[in-house]
């Protein structure tokens, strides 16, 4: 069998393992339920065979649709990779000291600095609307214990 293309053989056989280790470790880990009171291990289950099954239908593609030239896997993008990691690392430690408001749109904006289109302009929106809205949802919303202001403002 030939791989017919490389970015989505590998994408989906990702997505494949990926899927499947949350799927087996959430039923292994957790209680399961019932359908009518479902446990712990329900919605990661479900999400981890869906994933599975998402990357079946890629691999699936890969491997019977012909694509231009087999789209080979390029270069590995370790800048916006050690970027990415390295604001959420960023955004764990400083969360309980700085808060969400000032946490939020710094993750934002070192997120963004990864991409090769960054507009300050856009960076600062995005902060906004998100700061917001997750304040919305988590905070006043759901009422989670989050920091919301930075510690030495008694936040």
């Amino acid at each position: 069998m030939k791989i017919k293309s490389q970015r989505d053989f590998w994408s989906g056989l990702m997505f494949v393992v990926v899927g499947v280790a949350f799927a087996w470790g959430s039923a292994v880990n957790y209680s399961f339920g019932s359908s009518a009171r479902p446990g712990p291990a329900y919605f990661p289950f479900g999400l981890g065979i869906l994933l599975a099954l998402l990357g079946a239908v890629v691999l699936f593609k890969a491997l019977t649709i012909e694509s231009e030239g087999g789209q080979p896997v390029g270069a590995f993008a370790w800048k916006p990779l050690l970027i990415v990691v390295g604001s959420i690392v960023l955004f764990g430690f400083a969360l309980p000291r700085l808060g969400m408001v000032v946490t939020l749109p710094l993750l934002i904006t070192c997120v963004s600095l990864a991409s090769d289109e960054f507009h300050w302009r856009d960076a600062l929106l995005s902060s906004v609307v998100l700061t917001i809205g997750s304040w919305g949802i988590f905070v006043w919303g759901l009422n989670l214990v989050i920091p919301v202001w930075p510690t030495f403002l008694g936040g």
